[in-house]
């Protein structure tokens, strides 16, 4: 309770829980949320434990939830077999792209909405926020049109990374936390680099971006999660199974023979373990970047 004592913002403040029905409300609330959270963990919890028991357990009616056979060397064998490290490695090097490209692209593009403010911006800014309301499912068919003949360029980007690099680029929702948090920059940095004669692209690169540590920490969070989950874009536009992300790899291991489902129990949990530390690391972070998120008047 005592760190509801210094709360004074919110649904509830810590004066109204000296009220007996709100009191109650609020109790009932956080069981309400604490059975939404265990419900929310069983499946990951459920995944990880079955994937450690043996075949016969593994399909036991009715299924244990805590394993009576401990097999630990399955995950070592598997990592082996599936070659695992090289879907790791593969996903990785996306995500380093895919933040680069967020971090530059959005970046600008928030610092042009947010400081030069060119005719028409606030139409822009419009009509970016109208398109996080579209599902991304809707974009594929022209997406993978481009890429397959670049317009001017006429060259094919499938089978490379450069498409997912590319995505990571155009992200409207980066553009607006990017965008919430340049507008808090005083503006008298930016007009005393201006009067040194520094170009609006100096301004943003030697001004801007040393003063946003902040905003680029929870982008990349947010990027890295986005590329490890991500599964229909990869799927499209990598054909090399040398080149296949953590997602696509688990996908292809469906309905192949020499994957038993164990096997996939254990792939799975292999690719569910990096985002779930990475929140547990950043989850400050990431709460923080819903807040920078937020639209301002």
């Amino acid at each position: 309770m005592s760190k509801l004592q210094h709360k004074q913002t919110g649904v509830i403040v810590f004066t109204d829980l000296k009220k007996p029905k709100i009191k109650m409300f609020y109790y009932i609330l956080l069981g309400i949320m604490i059975v939404i959270a265990l419900l929310c963990l069983i499946p990951p919890l459920w995944i990880m434990t079955s994937s450690v028991k043996d075949i016969k357990e593994f399909f036991q009616i009715p299924p244990t939830f805590i394993p009576k056979t401990f097999q630990p060397e399955k995950l070592v064998e598997t990592w082996k077999k599936l070659s695992f490290m090289k879907y790791y490695v593969n996903t990785i090097f996306v995500a380093m792209g895919s933040v680069g490209f967020s971090i530059i692209f959005n970046g600008l593009a928030g610092y042009v909405l947010s400081r030069l403010k060119p005719k028409g911006s606030h139409i822009l800014f419009q009509i970016m926020m109208w398109t996080m309301m579209l599902p991304a499912s809707v974009g594929m068919i022209p997406l993978f049109k481009n890429i397959i003949d670049v317009p001017v360029l006429h060259i094919n980007l499938t089978d490379s990374y450069w498409p997912l690099w590319l995505m990571a680029g155009a992200n409207a929702f980066y553009v607006i936390i990017f965008k919430s948090f340049f507008d808090s920059i005083p503006k008298d940095y930016i007009e005393a680099a201006r009067l040194d004669g520094c170009s609006d692209l100096g301004i943003f690169a030697r001004i801007i971006l040393p003063l946003s540590k902040p905003v680029m920490t929870v982008v990349t969070i947010f990027t890295i999660n986005s590329v490890w989950s991500d599964f229909l874009w990869p799927y499209i536009t990598l054909k090399d199974p040398n080149k296949y992300t953590v997602m696509v790899k688990i996908f292809t291991m469906n309905g192949q023979a020499g994957y038993p489902a164990d096997m996939r129990m254990i792939a799975v949990t292999f690719a569910i373990i990096p985002p779930a530390i990475l929140f547990i690391i950043f989850q400050k972070k990431i709460m923080s970047g819903f807040n920078l998120g937020g639209i301002k008047g």
